[in-house]
């Protein structure tokens, strides 16, 4: 009798690698889909609550904001900080400001705080009985005078560095701190110009 010789078969395969499974096309579309809503979202917070860009379309503020001018505002600082004399602020354009061109916000510079006492003499100002340090690049002549006002609480005297070619609080008065959007620290536009304010 003939020995029964062992079955020998070939080595056994790798198994098969499944084939990488496509992620469906409308799983990618809501995805991208959130992450635009998301970054809108984030934009549209920041600005209305941290940061907003103005354009400046006058030379009330000559020659620290220029005429094309574009400066980035915090609002935060207003919100959670505090205004003093010298911060450049923009504002709602007060209801009687019949100054020009219509505009919802104007930019100036704070000279008056709440319970200030501001008058002028010449091209001098004073707040309170001393002399207005205006350590800011600035024009003169005064312009219009300041009469004698006491600024009210909760408000702000502005005046622009421009000071004969400046519609502010001579004009329409003092502003209210609720009107107040924000303090501008630098400026974006034109390139050659970029820097803190």
């Amino acid at each position: 009798m003939e020995p029964v010789g062992l079955l020998t078969s070939e080595p056994p395969l790798p198994p098969e690698t499944p084939p990488a499974v496509k992620k469906p096309r409308h799983r990618a579309l809501i995805e991208w889909t959130a992450i635009i809503v998301v970054a809108v979202l984030v934009s549209f917070l920041l600005r209305t609550f941290a940061f907003q860009t103005f354009y400046i379309p006058s030379g009330s503020m000559e020659p620290t904001l220029q005429i094309g001018d574009r400066i980035i505002v915090n609002k935060l600082s207003v919100t959670f900080g505090t205004i003093n004399i010298g911060d450049i602020v923009v504002f709602k354009a007060p209801p009687a400001e019949n100054c020009g061109d219509p505009v919802t916000d104007l930019v100036k510079r704070v000279i008056g705080l709440p319970g200030d006492h501001l008058t002028s003499k010449g091209n001098t100002i004073y707040v309170n009985g001393h002399v207005l340090p205006e350590k800011w690049p600035h024009t003169e002549p005064l312009g219009q005078a300041i009469g004698h006002v006491t600024v009210p609480k909760n408000s702000y005297f502005m005046m622009g560095d421009n000071h004969s070619d400046s519609c502010d609080s001579r004009m329409w008065g003092t502003v209210p701190r609720s009107d107040i959007i924000g303090k501008a620290f630098v400026r974006i536009w034109p390139l050659s110009r970029i820097g803190f304010i």
